[in-house]
């Protein structure tokens, strides 16, 4: 059994809150509430001050460890499909897809919910579009963390690594074969 530090106590809150603040947002509060209004913009921050931290961070927290890419995502679902167990130190190619992902449906739902708030008259027309987009978006960030949420059952199952475990301590642990 090997363990190793790999997510710091920033990506680690940055990711509950966000977690805990989508939940909250899209399942407990009401949607015409100013709540609503004000845990998104939570979000936003906490997608901004992730992306601070994907430039500034330590190693496995920067974008630099998991930039997109296809030739690795590739390969990383061949693996998968053959059977093999390859494990990852930091995020997966996979696992930075769906970061990227994510950051940016969250991004783009804070957008399309500011504009919202915006009168007819500021936008020179009906909102009727940014309200389409802004639950389109929603639908696909929903689709997005079940997505998530079921990968990181799968892989911690597949890959013998404790990725939920990991997310809550800050290291990963590589389950002997």
């Amino acid at each position: 059994m090997e363990t190793h530090r790999v997510w710091g106590p920033v990506v680690r809150l940055l990711h509950w809150a966000l977690a805990l603040s989508f939940l909250a947002d899209a399942a407990l509060i009401d949607r015409h509430s100013p709540l609503h209004r004000w845990v998104g913009y939570g979000i936003v921050a906490l997608v901004l001050l992730r992306l601070l931290w994907g430039f500034v961070g330590p190693r496995h927290a920067r974008f630099a460890d998991f930039p997109p890419d296809l030739t690795a995502t590739v390969a990383q679902i061949r693996e998968l499909a053959l059977g093999r167990r390859v494990r990852h130190l930091g995020h997966s190619p996979l696992g930075a897809l769906m970061v990227y992902n994510l950051l940016a449906v969250m991004l783009l739902l804070g957008l399309t919910g500011w504009i919202l708030t915006l009168s007819e008259s500021t936008l020179g027309h009906d909102p009727e579009w940014a309200e389409e987009l802004h639950a389109l978006l929603f639908g696909w960030a929903l689709i997005s963390v079940l997505v998530h949420v079921a990968a990181v059952v799968f892989l911690s199952l597949r890959t013998r690594v404790t990725l939920i475990r990991a997310m809550i301590t800050g290291r990963k642990t590589f389950l002997d074969e």
